[in-house]
């Protein structure tokens, strides 16, 4: 079912939802397993599964020098996705960059999915790789989310890379895009960045998902400038709560989000990672209630591969 139904059909009802990634290469499924089986209890009408691009890994020759390759360290994200639905019998979100894929490879992941039975897909463009300044398109791939979803729509249309099919098969793919709050880092502004998500959304975005944050007003501001644009399509609120203390200067430098001073004093008195941990579970828990409120579609979680935290908010909230 797609995302869009999911959230008409609960007339008005919160949904509950949460992203997971997929394990490292190597590593047994069962992990992955473990963390979301305390986490279906609160019925989540679907789960994100996060894609990761290509990087560079350093292997030692017997020369003494390093050999740079290229590896995925986290890859099998529509695999993961087939199995969490079968598994669960939930519908999955697998997320689809343009950044580490070809226009090709693209449409056979997005071919995948259909055949797999996924009926959604988040379409982002991805970060830059770990050496670069600013990202870096792939030769012969897609350079923003906004061609990777007019080529979703294309494909939905029966329109492929080389051809039109003639088919009665054709996809149907719900279309997720992400939205910033406080604007995407690369944005010169929120207004540009505003207008960037019209554009996405006109092109067949079907629902937008933002990027964390930790003040709602930055959600409400967002949600009023949206409209106040015209785009319709439902927003739904990411939300993480903070785990450890460093995440106080890791995610304003990463996402590029301010975090309230309130949050910031009461992280900095805790004397453990556990007090931290309760400080950002109980700061969540305050931050969905009053998104609950105001009659949100959807709370969506980035549980960041753990689910304790989740568990904690989603218990005292559904």
């Amino acid at each position: 079912m797609k995302i869009t139904e999911h959230i008409k059909k609960a007339n008005g009802k919160t949904l509950f939802s949460f992203e997971v990634i997929p394990p490292k290469k190597g590593n047994n499924i069962q992990e992955l397993y473990d963390n979301i089986n305390p986490l279906m209890e609160f019925k989540p009408p679907f789960i994100d599964v996060t894609t990761s691009r290509e990087e560079f890994v350093y292997i030692h020759k017997e020369n003494g020098l390093l050999d740079r390759k290229i590896t995925r360290m986290r890859p099998g994200t529509v695999g993961i996705c087939a199995a969490i639905k079968h598994k669960y019998d939930v519908d999955t979100v697998p997320h689809v960059l343009c950044g580490g894929f070809t226009k090709e490879e693209t449409e056979y992941v997005l071919v995948d999915c259909q055949y797999l039975g996924i009926d959604n897909v988040m379409a982002l463009r991805g970060d830059a790789m770990s050496h670069q300044k600013y990202f870096e398109p792939n030769h012969e791939g897609n350079h923003y989310a906004l061609d990777l979803v007019r080529q979703i729509q294309n494909l939905n249309s029966g329109k492929y890379l080389h051809d039109v099919v003639e088919s009665s098969n054709k996809s149907d793919f719900c279309i997720g895009v992400a939205g910033y709050p406080e604007k995407h880092i690369e944005s010169p502004s929120l207004q540009s960045d505003l207008k960037r998500l019209k554009e996405k959304v006109d092109a067949g975005a079907d629902y937008v998902v933002t990027q964390m944050f930790f003040d709602n007003q930055k959600y409400f501001q967002f949600v009023q400038a949206a409209r106040d644009i015209g785009i319709k399509v439902p927003i739904i609120p990411g939300i993480k709560p903070i785990a450890v203390e460093r995440h106080l200067q890791l995610l304003p430098q990463v996402f590029k989000i301010d975090i309230p001073e309130s949050l910031i004093s009461n992280i900095e008195s805790c004397k453990t990672n556990k007090e931290v941990r309760n400080v950002g579970i109980e700061w969540a828990i305050e931050q969905s209630k009053e998104l609950l409120a105001a009659g949100v579609p959807v709370l969506h979680y980035y549980s960041m591969g753990k689910s304790d935290n989740i568990k904690a908010i989603a218990k005292a909230l559904f």
